[in-house]
């Protein structure tokens, strides 16, 4: 049976981080979540993940059980909350795998790091030039011509910050799982007890419109995104990168994947998860681990 210990440390930022580790394997593998959702989101990894992996995966500040002291306004603290991390558990050669906004936080750590893991895998992830949010129109559909710009803004903005922290505020369960119905489990859904249990983990989050935020700003390509110039630190991501994307994605456009690619350049391969959503652990679990297990052991 799959043994998982919840443990927690403190950061020299002020912060306590908790994450999940399997006992047993040899091979060391990071697991970063994404948006609305926390370490309890790689369940389905950790527990069918082939035994020789000893794998880790951590709340992030503001989700899950670890703290918030401090705001986060950039995904680049974030990804200096995992070098404190690593550094804090004595961590060394490892692999590294960020879901949806955990893979910008694994990039930016990457890019800061070059040095440290030995391989990097990308699920669903945000681009390296960001995730745009923009301003709502009369249908509440996202106005393409106007970019939101500011923090200030972004809290302003109804059709997604304000409808999902709303439904925070309320613990509106129901539509917070609407939301993921329609964009998230649009193929499988996870069983009922699961279910819940991803419902209360998503509750815990206290920093959705400054992770909207930083997701927003994010850009370490050398283009420009419609908002911010690049800072090019994609270009120090030298180790071996597999990108991967449901073909039935919602979240993550082509472009965005097609941005990933052209940006870390010859040390990314590409793979699509066939008949899959943003959820490839729930669409299809076999094919996510089988495509994630073959990249590692080469």
């Amino acid at each position: 049976m799959t043994e998982i210990m919840i443990k927690n440390v403190n950061l020299p930022n002020g912060e306590t981080i908790f994450y999940r580790e399997r006992l047993g394997g040899t091979k060391n593998v990071l697991l970063v979540h994404g948006n609305m959702n926390s370490s309890k989101h790689w369940d389905v990894v950790l527990e069918n993940m082939d035994p020789k992996y000893k794998l880790y995966a951590i709340d992030q500040r503001g989700f899950g059980l670890s703290s918030y002291q401090n705001p986060i306004y950039s995904i680049k603290e974030l990804a200096d909350d995992i070098d404190h991390f690593t550094k804090a558990i004595g961590l060394k050669d490892f692999s590294i795998v960020g879901w949806s906004m955990g893979g910008t936080v694994c990039m930016q750590y990457v890019a800061n790091n070059p040095d440290v893991c030995d391989k990097m895998i990308l699920l669903a992830s945000g681009s390296t030039r960001g995730h745009p949010l923009y301003e709502s129109d009369e249908n509440r559909m996202p106005d393409l011509n106007r970019r939101v710009e500011t923090y200030a803004q972004t809290k302003r903005e109804k059709a997604k910050v304000i409808t999902t922290e709303h439904a925070y505020a309320t613990r509106n369960r129901e539509l917070l799982r609407m939301i993921n119905d329609a964009v998230i489990y649009t193929k499988n859904k996870p069983d009922p007890e699961r279910y819940e249990e991803y419902i209360d983990d998503i509750l815990t989050q206290r920093n959705y419109a400054e992770i909207v935020h930083a997701l927003n700003t994010f850009n370490i390509s050398r283009t420009f995104n419609g908002l911010i110039e690049g800072t090019g630190e994609a270009e120090k991501i030298k180790i071996p990168t597999l990108v991967l994307l449901g073909d039935r994605d919602l979240v993550i456009t082509r472009q965005m994947n097609e941005e990933i690619l052209e940006d870390i350049g010859e040390n990314a391969s590409f793979v699509q998860l066939k008949d899959c959503g943003h959820s490839p652990l729930i669409d299809d679990s076999e094919q996510l681990l089988q495509v994630m297990s073959e990249f590692l052991d080469r």
